[in-house]
């Protein structure tokens, strides 16, 4: 039988170490498969958080190699076993203990934002018509299952820990999904320019390429938005228009 040597988080409350664990291996098993092992066999108090482990349900992110990945997602024969596999909690969140972190302040900034705002039926029969392509646009942000990868993974949060100003990435996805909802009346442009940091984000694409849903969390959403934040607040033509139109008032 194969074994492998997995270099594991261990602490609390952001203090700890590192400690080597040796587990069998064999073919099919993803990571969360071996922590699962050693857990069982060898530390029976290691901390590990996860749910459905079919990469629907977010909760086993963690760093494994520097990367922030879903724990059972990530195959053993995708990554080089000739060298310790390091297993390490986000750190763009508090840390609790060995893998876990507190995802807390995420529910916090959802609650910020303004939901769902429908505009009245505008069918005889009570109900609405909208385009195909409208529905279509915002099914790829329902996708998200909430792993917060993105969130750590983006430096504003991660390196500055800017969470006061700046809501990251999955909100920027949420936000998005609601803007560009052919049925929603609501808006959330000032937030996004004044309130959410959208402008604190540089685009550099390091929250898509982490999304284990294969959203393009930059193009399609966050840039979009800023295109929206320019238009309405930083366009010359716009900002003439409302010094005559309030002149005129």
């Amino acid at each position: 039988m194969a074994t492998a040597t997995f270099r594991i988080w261990r602490g609390e409350k952001g203090e700890g170490k590192f400690q080597d664990y040796t587990a069998e291996i064999s073919a099919g098993m993803v990571v969360l498969d071996a922590v699962h092992q050693i857990q069982a066999e060898q530390v029976g108090d290691l901390a590990v958080r996860w749910n459905c482990k079919a990469g629907k349900c977010g909760s086993c992110s963690a760093e494994i190699n520097g990367m922030p990945k879903l724990m059972c997602m990530t195959r053993l024969n995708t990554l080089p076993l000739d060298k310790p596999v390091t297993v390490e909690p986000m750190k763009a969140f508090p840390h609790v203990k060995d893998l876990v972190t507190d995802v807390s302040w995420n529910y916090k900034v959802k609650l910020r934002i303004p939901p769902f705002k429908p505009r009245k039926p505008d069918a005889p029969d009570g109900t609405w018509r909208v385009a195909q392509e409208d529905v279509d646009r915002v099914q790829e942000f329902r996708k998200c299952i909430e792993c917060y990868l993105c969130q750590d993974v983006c430096h504003v949060l991660r390196d500055h820990h800017m969470y006061e100003q700046y809501i990251g990435p999955r909100f920027f996805v949420y936000t998005a999904a609601l803007e560009m909802h052919p049925l929603d009346e609501g808006d959330r442009i000032p937030e996004l320019k004044s309130q959410y940091g959208l402008g604190l984000c540089n685009i550099t694409k390091c929250c898509t390429n982490v999304c284990p849903e294969g959203i393009k969390i930059t193009d399609n959403a966050i840039i979009p938005q800023k295109e929206r934040v320019v238009d309405r607040f930083f366009d010359p033509l716009t900002k003439l228009f409302r010094v005559f139109s309030h002149t005129e008032a």
